[in-house]
């Protein structure tokens, strides 16, 4: 009776991955952090992972001249800082914030190395979580490499809201800056400004503080359904590269004509 009362992840004498990572226990702890505040930080000793319960946070590195980028969102249901378990222990390699209010688990090295070993049922959580994650990495990538800044956005905005996953999508997304939208999809503020209202004259989204997703942004990524999308997206896309290109290219077809001409 006291085992049970003590080790609450045993049912009737099995392992219950669930259980253990809802409550605290040997080499493990429940935290709560206000939003703002962080997990970890880039540089720290990674000694713990923690699995979030409740809450959005957020993955950010800062380069050596001071620049911060966000690389990732994370929602209930994630762990975050699993490189302490790869090796020997190191550095963090990236800091972990709370976007919102947010209670999480705490696992330390040496237990969530003793629970992968000896529970099959946690470990396969554990790695089927990892799989996911390098998934959605490889998405990212695909994304910033062939997709315009417009449509990385609407992306950003629907994996926020959570479209996609069982049950009812969260159409209202925590408050997040156009700063931070901008350094994820790899563009300024002024231009997420520019497609944020875009898109809500379009009725994609409404915000007043925060921001609701509706469906139909879906057709954005989906289906690049947009109004007049190719004239716009040609205006509003161009980089001073593709300036530069195009400049040249025009400079090219008056020397051909000028050719021609003599």
């Amino acid at each position: 009776m006291e085992r049970a009362v003590l080790m609450p992840e045993l049912e009737n004498g099995k392992f219950d991955a669930a259980a253990f990572l809802a409550s605290a226990g040997l080499g493990r702890r429940i935290i709560r952090l206000k939003a703002k505040r962080d997990f970890f930080s880039q540089g720290n000793q990674a000694d713990s992972v923690f699995y979030l319960q409740k809450g959005r946070a957020k993955l950010t590195v800062i380069s050596k001249n001071g620049k911060e980028a966000t690389i990732t969102l994370l929602n209930a249901g994630d762990f975050v800082g699993e490189e302490s378990i790869a090796g020997v222990v190191g550095l963090r390699l990236a800091t972990a914030t709370a976007i919102t209010a947010c209670t999480a688990l705490k696992i330390e090295r040496a237990e969530m190395i003793r629970v992968m070993h000896e529970e099959h049922a946690f470990s396969d959580l554990f790695v089927k979580f990892l799989l996911a994650r390098n998934m959605r990495t490889q998405a990212d990538l695909v994304d910033q490499l062939f997709n315009s800044s417009e449509k990385r956005l609407a992306r950003i905005l629907l994996l926020m809201a959570e479209f996609g996953k069982p049950g009812a999508p969260e159409t209202l997304i925590p408050k997040i800056t156009q700063e931070t939208l901008a350094e994820m999809i790899g563009t300024t503020r002024s231009r997420v400004s520019f497609f944020m209202n875009r898109f809500r004259k379009l009725g994609f989204i409404e915000y007043n503080g925060r921001i609701q997703v509706h469906k139909s942004l879906l057709n954005v990524v989906l289906h690049d359904q947009l109004p007049e999308h190719n004239a716009i997206s040609a205006s509003i896309l161009d980089t001073p590269q593709n300036e530069s290109r195009k400049a040249k290219r025009g400079t090219a077809r008056v020397s051909k004509i000028e050719q021609k001409e003599n």
